[in-house]
Parts: structure tokens; sequence; C-alpha cells
């Protein structure tokens, strides 16, 4: 691990060292090298800050770790003994000496990508890098799309990120920005030429982060509050993709001008992000009303500081005199540097805006932490008096418009001069920043339980003596509903809204009706949708209306039904034709398009965790994939604009695939140009924490979403719906029976995985349960993924499945399975997905959890019973797919599962000994150290929930 002679183990690369001719025809060769260089750095760290003795202890236990890994029982033995016998001071130390060597090694696998791509894009002799622009878009042509449609379907583009908390989300900010250090020096040391004493004084700047890492702790003290976790995707912004976005623009509207002749638009803005991270109350009593509104004002404060640097850094570029009619119209004739004298305005307006947005910060800083129940209205009139009031509202930047116009203006005037290049430097990227995030920087979206709204409206029609909402059947509830949507008077006396506290009701009903008050006197282009999760019926969707009608919103938010259990995705589609069958609902999504025509839209947002969790890894992700076809045919019979939202996470059982085979794997005709997808913590920080990353994962949502709008996949064969169909009633039969009617299954999850040491970890805001007690349906589903996921048994994902194969290769439809493995792209990568976490899965660890956390007969059993299914699950595949092993196809994700293990296998061995020795003395010394074995194993898996 920390050892420089041992280059074929020593790194994470998904390349042996000796698999290739020499060193000068491996790619992967540079790879090696940053692992060997950060692992040597490491290990000198470990004798200096440690000791030698540690440093010792810890190369025995990696070299016991490989010889286990290959099959030496002997080492096994031998390896259990060392690691038992840690005493009570080396347990800490050894567990973060492997966890900080799996972060390193992912530090030098994300740069090694960056490396890749630019080595894709300096070849001219080779085909382009597959996903990329430049191999999509000649495919495109010869498969008879014309370049005027090409370019109408980039125009039409509309792809939105929405960035998520994540409450497995292990690495702290403090250490996340050191690893970015340590990138930023693998990258220096490799692309640019240094003399002896430059490269030397990188070296030094490594050692010092990585001496600064192991002293920093990788645990959170306290869990982060949204307000934290709002900050951290700020973090995202600032660091790459603010950078990211202009560079992909380039790199877009140079691909589109090569095949189209035609540039894009200035302000055309393909990719945009949303947030959730202070929006998503649903089982959150942390996100309260006063905190999503001190998250809108941050997200405006940071957008005007990045705004205020970028214009400032612009003046000093922007000298020359020259400039058009329109831009000395604005100046003045006696102005000598028109444009520093018009950014001059821009950057005080983004001064004032920063200072009244401040203001307003300290003011509701002040009234979460006094934890009023005020309603926003009675808040908002005491702004003034926070400081803001010397600053005149037409000092503020309100809209984008404004801040666009006169960058536009200059743009124009240059471009007028004769200084296009001038033009298309900084100023431009200033101004697709611009239109990607706005003055808010991120669409900030609410999500609320439906259950919340139908408790508040109970509220309401009990105390007007209407009765109980919540005893009203569906009929009636919409009844009610649509006759009050349509009715011009309140449906409450203005006094009872606004100081609710008179009226009796709930804590709960109370905070619902203030979020919806705060959000009234919000600037609308600074929010995004209101989600509604648990949507079951139509009148989910007409209460979130009549809410949003009774706060008096000026610009009511799109409403969007999450259908996300069995049942309810299967009832989708059966509620949004409900709901379109209602003129008035059908009048109220229907709005210009700008140009004069009228369209009704509709988003709807598909649940990936809770089928999951709720029916099984195969029954969820066909119930998905039905769902969005009978959606998609709903809407083109009502002539409606759909945008599907996809709420997938990073593991496979949460939707996780690699975004270009999950966006063409989608049923045809349901893209179309539109999507939008959560991207969650730990993968914000994969796909988007390095620019070179970033720009590659955003050419890799352009393309898929080009290619499914244009080059659709197949519509399934009536014979492969058939076998599906009855796949899936095995899967969720076995699934449901071994979940919810084996009466020691919650016990065995709670004794054989770290499910109730989760809890202890100081991870996201949200709680673990959404009810303090209760079984499988009231965790949540990413901490039931991460549970399954730290004991290597992976069951979410196969539970079921394997069973269901097995069925159909019994019951002879083997040419109908190969029929589907070659022609139908979702089919080919559910297997795909299936495979690779059955490679990441390992019984032998999961058996080992067993033996050192319980001597219960029955679970015992049980875990027998799991493995034995493990197993038969993943042979089954290998039959279906014909390969000998997993991963035949995929040698280097299957060398890097196998290099990783030397250095994952003592976190596991060494986390159930710390579970044994916490639960048997009940003793708190030992959390420390448990947690950091968590973080670790959820590095070296690159995959938590």
């Amino acid at each position: 691990m920390f050892n420089a002679n041992d280059p074929a183990d020593c790194h994470a690369c998904q390349i042996s060292a000796d698999s290739q001719s020499g060193e000068q025809t491996d790619p992967h060769a540079p790879l090696r090298d940053d692992v060997r260089l950060l692992g040597n750095l490491l290990g000198d760290t470990l004798k200096q800050q440690v000791g030698q003795a540690l440093f010792e202890k810890v190369e025995q236990i990696r070299h016991l770790a490989k010889q286990t890994r290959d099959g030496d029982e002997q080492a096994k033995n031998q390896l259990d003994a060392v690691l038992s016998n840690l005493t009570e001071q080396e347990l800490l130390p050894v567990a973060r000496a492997f966890t900080q060597f799996l972060n390193f090694a992912n530090i030098a696998e994300q740069y090694h990508r960056v490396r890749r791509r630019r080595d894709w894009q300096s070849r001219k002799d080779t085909p382009p890098q597959a996903g990329s622009l430049q191999e999509l878009i000649p495919r495109l042509l010869a498969a008879n799309c014309t370049p005027d449609q090409l370019w109408q379907t980039v125009l039409e583009l509309d792809i939105e990120l929405v960035l998520t908390a994540h409450p497995t989300e292990i690495s702290r900010r403090t250490l996340i920005q050191k690893y970015d250090e340590i990138a930023e020096c693998l990258q220096i040391l490799d692309q640019q030429q240094l003399t002896v004493q430059e490269k030397q004084a990188v070296l030094d700047r490594l050692k010092r982060q990585i001496i600064a890492a192991w002293h920093t702790d990788e645990i959170r003290s306290h869990k982060p509050t949204p307000v934290d976790e709002a900050k951290w995707g700020f973090t995202a912004i600032e660091q790459t993709l603010w950078f990211s976005i202009p560079q992909f623009m380039r790199e877009l509207d140079a691909v589109v001008l090569q095949h189209t002749g035609r540039h894009l638009p200035l302000t055309h803005a393909p990719v945009r992000f949303a947030s959730w991270m202070g929006g998503d109350r649903d089982g959150n009593p942390n996100v309260t009303h006063q905190v999503t509104q001190e998250v809108l004002l941050l997200a405006r404060w940071q957008a005007a500081d990045l705004y205020w640097r970028d214009v400032d850094a612009l003046r000093w570029d922007l000298s020359m005199e020259d400039c058009n009619a329109a831009l000395r119209e604005v100046v003045g004739e006696r102005s000598r540097e028109p444009y520093r004298d018009i950014l001059r305005t821009v950057r005080t307006r983004l001064e004032h805006t920063r200072n009244w947005l401040h203001a307003q910060i300290r003011g509701a800083e002040q009234r979460v932490d006094q934890g009023t129940n005020r309603s926003f209205s009675d808040l908002s009139s005491n702004s003034s008096a926070i400081g803001s009031a010397a600053i005149a509202s037409s000092a503020v930047y309100h809209n984008t418009d404004e801040l666009m116009q006169p960058l536009l203006l200059c743009y124009q005037s240059l471009v007028d001069c004769n200084m296009q290049d001038v033009a298309n430097g900084e100023l431009l990227d200033l101004i697709r920043r611009v239109a990607c995030f706005g003055i808010e920087l991120l669409k900030l979206d609410v999500r609320q339980e439906s259950g919340r709204h139908r408790e508040a409206l109970n509220a309401i029609t009990e105390y007007l003596k209407l009765g109980s909402y919540l005893e009203w059947d569906e009929a009636r509830r919409q009844q009610f509903l649509l006759q009050e949507l349509n009715n011009p008077r309140p449906l409450l006396p203005h006094d009872l809204h606004v100081h609710q506290s008179h009226s009796g009701w709930s804590d709960n009903v109370q905070e619902v009706l203030a979020t919806f008050d705060m959000l009234a006197r919000q600037p609308h282009h600074s929010l995004g949708a209101y989600v509604i999760s648990m949507a079951e019926y139509p009148s989910d969707v007409l209460a979130v209306m009549l809410l949003q009608k009774e706060a008096e919103m000026p610009r009511p938010l799109r409403v969007v039904p999450l259908f996300e259990t069995l049942k309810d995705l299967n009832n989708a589609a059966s509620s949004l034709q409900q709901l379109l069958e209602i003129d008035w609902y059908k009048q109220a999504i229907t709005v210009s398009d700008g140009q004069g025509r009228q369209e009704a839209k509709q988003e709807i947002m598909i649940g990936y965790s809770d089928s999951a969790k709720d029916a099984g890894f195969l029954a969820a992700n066909w119930a998905q994939y039905r769902a969005q076809e009978q959606l998609t045919q709903v809407a083109e019979q009502h002539g409606i604009q759909l945008t599907l939202f996809h709420g997938r996470g990073g593991s496979i059982s949460r939707g996780g695939a690699p975004t270009y085979q999950a966006l063409l794997s989608q049923p045809p005709g349901s893209v179309k140009g539109k999507i939008r997808v959560t991207e969650q913590g730990e993968m914000i920080r994969f796909k988007f924490g390095m620019q070179g990353i970033a720009l590659r994962n955003l050419e890799l949502y352009a393309s898929a979403t080009l290619e499914a709008t244009l080059l659709p996949p197949p519509a399934p064969k009536p014979e492969w719906r058939a076998l599906m169909d009855s796949m899936t009633k095995v899967a969720v039969g076995t699934y449901r029976q071994t979940v919810r009617e084996n009466p020691v299954f919650i016990q065995y999850l709670r004794t054989v995985t770290p499910e109730l040491e989760l809890q202890m970890l100081p991870l996201g805001s949200r709680p673990a349960r959404r009810k303090v007690s209760g079984g499988i349906e009231s965790l949540r589903a990413i901490p039931w993924v991460f549970a399954w996921t730290q004991v290597r048994l992976m069951l979410p994902a196969w539970l079921g499945t394997g069973r269901a194969l097995r069925t159909a290769l019994t019951e002879g439809q083997r040419t109908t399975i190969d029929d589907m493995m070659q022609h139908w792209p979702y089919f080919q990568t559910l297997l795909d997905m299936l495979e690779m976490v059955l490679a990441k899965a390992d019984p032998a660890i999961a058996a080992y959890y067993e033996s050192r956390l319980t001597h219960d007969a029955q679970l015992i059993d049980l875990g027998k019973e799991l493995r034995r299914r493990l197993d038969s699950a993943t042979q089954t595949l290998l039959e279906v797919i014909n390969q000998p092993a997993l991963l035949q196809h995929e040698s280097m994700l299957k060398r890097s599962i196998n290099v990783r293990t030397p250095y994952i296998l003592p976190l596991h061995l060494l986390q159930a000994e710390l579970m044994q020795r916490r639960r048997e003395h009940d003793d708190s010394t030992y959390d420390h150290a448990l947690m950091v074995t968590i973080a670790g194993i959820a590095a070296g898996l690159r995959n938590t929930g």
C-alpha cells in the first residue's frame, strides 16, 4: 500500500502492471504512477506522524489481505487474528490509514479521467471518444437527421440537473477542499513542464496536503444543517461548474457550427441547475419555512458575489474606447472607456445587491435561531429594519434580464466595432453563466409529503365546519378543491391565515401554511417546482394548487406529483388522465411559449428509491419503465408537453447507471429533448468535482439526450413485455416474502449490518427514518441500501431478480431473453447493472459479519439462505449472459474491484470487530473508528446509497 517496490499492487487502477507490453504503450501507466506517489507520501506521513511500528502493522495487514484475496486460508486466519488483537490505541489509526489510501486512490482515478479525456481530444488520427458530441453528431447525420433537425433539437434541449443532499454523504467539506488541492498538484505535475525546483515545490505542497488531511478528522463533529448542505451545493458550482459551463457551451457551439454552419444563440442554456437543499422538507423536520427563506437568500447572495468577481475582472480587460451608438447613448458622449463605465455601474449594482441580501440573511439567521413561528408576511415587513433600508430597491438586481442587458449591449458593440475576438472571450463566458445560473444561482424546488397537505386541508375544513377532509372520498375531495379553486374569495379570513397560532392548529399545519405564505413572497425566478412525494390521487395535486391560491402566490409554482411506490407507479398514468380530463386543470397548466402560442405543460417525477425498497430492483425498474411509457401516451393524447423528472441515486437499486446508458434505455418518445434528473451528494462530487470530469458529464447528458430524442430506442415487442410482466411477478413475490414476511428479517438487518450504527453518524440533516419506530417501511431508501452495501450483500439490487430469470429459463424463454439482450437497450442495461452489483457483492465478507455479530440460529439460517440466493442469482445471470465469470468483458472494472480488495477487506473485518466490541461493552469508545471504517468502505466501493 505504501511500498514503492510493489507496483503491481500499489494502485487502484484498472489495468495491471504486467498486462501491457510496456509502460510506453499503457495509457493507464500515469495512473499507477500517481497512486504510487500518493501511497508513498501517505506511508511517509504514517512513519512521521504515528511511528514506524504502526506503519509496519498497516503493511502487515495489507499483505495478509492481499494473500487472503488470492485464496490463502492461513493468511485469512492470521489477518483475523491481527485485527482482533489491535489495541484500542491502534484501532483508529489503522482504520484511517486504509481509508485515507482509498480516498487518495479515488482522487488519482478521478484525475486520470480528466487526463484520458484530454488524450482523446488531442488525437487527430483516431475516432472521437464514445459519447462525445464529435462522435454522436456525425452518426446522427448519417442516420438521415438533417442539419436543420439537429439545429432545432439542440435549441430545444432542456436538461435540468437537480442537486440534492445525500443522507449518507461521508466526506467533510474541509477534507474535500484538501482533496481538490491534491488533485490540482497531480494536474500540475502531469500537464506542466517543470524545472527540478518547481517539481520539488509541487511535491512539497502535495506532502503538506497529505499531512494536513491525516490530521483532519474524516467525521463531522455535528450533523450538518439544511443550510450547511445548501452551502455545500453552492461550493460545487463555485469551484467547478462556474467554469465548466462556459467551456461546455464553447465546445457545443463549435461542433454545432461545424455541422450546421450556425452559432448557438448567446443566451442559449441547454443545461441548467436546480436544488433540493433547503427545500426538501419530506420527512425532515429541520427544513422549515425560515430555513428555506434563508437558503433562497444565500443562493442569490452567492450568485451576486460570483458575478461581482467576474465583472470586476472583466472591467480591466475591456479598456477600449470604440463603441457603437447604442452603447454610446447609455454611457454618454464624454465617456472615454465606455465598456468600463457601464460595467462599473453593473459592479456597483451587484455590490448593492450583495449588501442588501447580506442584511436579509442576517435577519433570516436570527429568525431561525429564535425558532419563531410567525408567518413570513410578518417577517418581511421588518426586513427594512435589518440594515437594508438605506439601499433603494432600484439599486438591487431583481431579475436576470436586468443583469443580462448591459452585457449583451457590450457584446454587440464589440462585434459592431470589429472586435469579435474580444467579445467572444471572458464577456461571452459571463453571458453564458448568466443564462445558465441567472441571478438565483439555483432554482430551489420545494418537496413535501402529500399527507401534510391533507392534514392542513383537514384542519381548514373542520375549522369552517365543512366536515373532515381526511374522511372524504376522492370524488368529494376533488369537488371541494375545484369549487374553491374557482371561487374568487379567500378560503380563510386574512387574520387567521397570517396569525395561524390563534387557530389552535398543530405545528405541522402551521408550518405547511407558513411555507406557502413564505413562497408567495419570493421572486418567482428563485423557485423551481413544488414536488409532492407519496402522491396517489389527482386531489393531491389540486390540494397544492389550492394552498398556493390561498397564499395569494402571484405566479404559482408548477406542481409535480412524485410517484414512487409500486402501486403509485402503476396508477400514475390513470392519475394524469384524470387530471387532464378536468377542464380547469388543463387550463391552469397552459402557458404561453413566448411566441404567441399556448401550450399545456406537465412535469411528473418518477421515484426510484422507494419503489425499489417496496418491490425490489426488477419489479420497480419495470414499473418505472411502464409508467413512463403510459404517461407519455396520455400526454400525447391530450397534446401536453411532458417532462419526466427522474429521482435517481448513485446505487443500482436506486436508478444509478452510467448517464449515457441510462438515458438511452428510456422508453421511446419519453425524452423529447427535455429531462430533469437528481444528482445526489456523492454523485455531485464524482461527476462535477473536477472541471475536466464536469465537462465530460455535461457532454454526456447533452449527447445522450440528443440521441434519445433523434434516434430513440425501439419499443419493446409484445413477447418482451409478456416476459417482463411474468418475471416481475416472480421477483416481487420473492422479494416481499423475504423482506416483509420473514419474522426475523428486520432483526437480521439490525444485527448483521451497521444499520443501527449508521444512525449515530453525523451525516445528512435528515433523520434516517421517517418514524422513530417501525420496520422496513419506515426506513429511508438510502440508508437501507447503504447498510447492505457496507456488508457487501447488496441485497436490494438482486433479491428476487435471480429467481425471476431462473424461472424464465426453466419455462423455455431462452430465445426471447437472447432477443431482448441483443435488441433492447433497456434490458441490456438492466443486466449490465445487475452484473456490476453482483461483482461488488462478496458473500464471504457478509458471512464474516454474521459470524462475529450473532449466534442466533434463526439469523444464521437466514444468512445462509440469503447467501445461497446470492450465489444462485450470480450463476443464473452468468447462464443468461453466457459468460464463465462476471465482468468477463469489463476487464478494467474487474481489475479495479480486485485491486481495491486488499484495502477494503481490512476495513470490513475491522468494522465487524468494532461493532462486536461496541455492542458487547455498550461502549462509545469505538464509535470514531467505526465511523471511519464506514467512510472507508464507502470510499473503496465508490458507492454508498
